[in-house]
């Protein structure tokens, strides 16, 4: 089985997609991975697919650029190149391409077409490409419910329509690691002001839709029993231009909360150590979330979550952590909550759900079945064809047959008609005219 994937660039959230699992997995399996990405050659993310066995091209499918058309012909060539039996594509410009690729490309038969919806995309034209699809996949069942009341089409088979929830690799996240002495010294040399304190880790961007707001009604609120407390964001302390992390920092500071938030960055490659050493992970996005991989990581790691319960959080948090999950936008039980953690510590347990072992399972059996569903359509045409031609031929041999068969049995009832004819008797009469003769 050949499968072909195409995205828009590689970043380092693989972990949502498991770009390199899925392709280690098919590999390991014996079947080709073919990778189309806007990453170059030597990135270490591309040597890291190419030393696991995919096949790599690049070609710039950027989101919403025009320059991404120029890809269609390039694409095409690949196509016919490899002839892949499934080809699944992960965003919306990377689907248009493809579908104006297969227009004209040359193949023996007509690639089964797969597609990941990892959010509440709109309903529109831009998004229609990866909607006309054999199969899509959906990370989460509120995305489920979105796609089939945004295109009022909840009578489509199931088949059509597969929720496969983003895993976590257990090996990279174990339950209760613990960051080393290193990395602890580390961070207290850099933010020394973190030593000695609850850390509540908001491990996201500052934004209009991520919620960081509710983080001042928390050290509003608890800084006097909790005088420990401290919140720590994954984003940078300053960004120019930005109206929503302008307006957190001014707000922070005309209260006074300030000193008791330290910003670490957004580009960093420890997030599974701060994810550890966490007293709390805050999961507090205004807008429902459609993934939480942010959350699903510190649960494996064995970190209290608190988050609103709604979307993938609740879908995450009820299974796994249900103490963690919040009456969405409520101030006084998100302190309540926060308040029972910081006093009575309670950690989830460990669990084998939301693994990235089970998404790549699943995902190789959708590949799986879009695969053999194409053998028998082939076959059942292969079928088709073959009892067309068989009554072709035989239909003429039974038409001359028929016509000889016809022809013979005229024959024998003109034998039974000579048979059955009277001989010829001659009367006295008959013979005394002849002796006159």
């Amino acid at each position: 089985m050949k499968v072909m994937r195409l995205l828009s660039s590689l970043k380092h959230d693989e972990s949502e997609r498991g770009i390199f699992h899925l392709g280690r997995a098919l590999v390991k399996n014996e079947h080709t991975s073919i990778i189309i990405s806007s990453a170059d050659e030597d990135n270490e993310l591309v040597r890291r697919l190419k030393r696991d066995g995919n096949h790599y091209h690049q070609l710039h499918m950027n989101k919403k650029s025009w320059l991404a058309l120029l890809q269609v012909v390039p694409l095409r060539r690949l196509i016919e190149k490899y002839d892949p039996d499934i080809i699944h594509v992960h965003s919306r410009t990377p689907a248009w391409i493809l579908h104006l690729a297969l227009r004209r490309a040359r193949v023996k038969r007509r690639p089964k077409l797969v597609s990941t919806m990892y959010g509440f995309y709109p309903i529109n034209k831009y998004s229609q490409a990866l909607l006309d699809v054999d199969t899509i996949i959906t990370v989460s069942d509120s995305v489920t419910d979105y796609l089939k009341s945004g295109l009022r089409r909840e009578e489509l088979d199931p088949r059509v329509i597969k929720r496969i929830y983003r895993g976590v690799d257990i090996r990279r996240y174990p339950y209760r690691h613990n960051p080393s002495v290193y990395w602890l010294r580390h961070t207290f040399a850099e933010y020394p002001e973190l030593e000695n304190k609850k850390w509540l880790v908001f491990p996201t961007i500052i934004g209009n839709e991520y919620g960081q707001e509710w983080l001042i009604d928390i050290l509003g609120n608890l800084e006097a029993d909790f005088p420990n407390i401290h919140v720590i964001i994954m984003d940078e302390d300053y960004r120019p231009s930005d109206v929503a992390h302008e307006d957190f920092r001014q707000r922070s500071n005309t209260l006074g909360l300030g000193d008791r938030i330290t910003y670490v960055g957004s580009k960093r490659n420890d997030m599974r150590e701060w994810l550890s050493a966490a007293n709390i992970v805050m999961a507090l996005a205004n807008q429902p979330e459609s993934i939480g991989i942010n959350a699903l990581q510190a649960i494996h790691l064995g970190t209290p979550v608190i988050g609103w319960d709604q979307a993938a959080f609740s879908e995450i948090l009820r299974p796994l952590y249900p103490q963690g999950l919040v009456k969405k936008y409520n101030a006084n039980a998100l302190c309540k909550a926060v308040r029972n953690q910081l006093e009575s510590v309670t950690r989830p347990e460990m669990t084998n759900k939301f693994t990235m072992r089970e998404m790549i399972n699943e995902t190789l059996a959708v590949y799986k079945n879009l695969h053999e569903l194409a053998l028998a359509e082939e076959k059942s045409v292969a079928d088709a064809l073959a009892v067309r031609r068989h009554k072709k031929i035989f239909g003429v041999t039974d038409q001359h047959n028929t016509s000889k068969t016809s022809i013979n049995k005229q024959t024998v009832n003109k034998v039974r008609l000579l048979k059955d004819k009277p001989k010829a008797t001659y009367s006295n009469k008959d013979i005394e005219n002849t002796d006159d003769a």
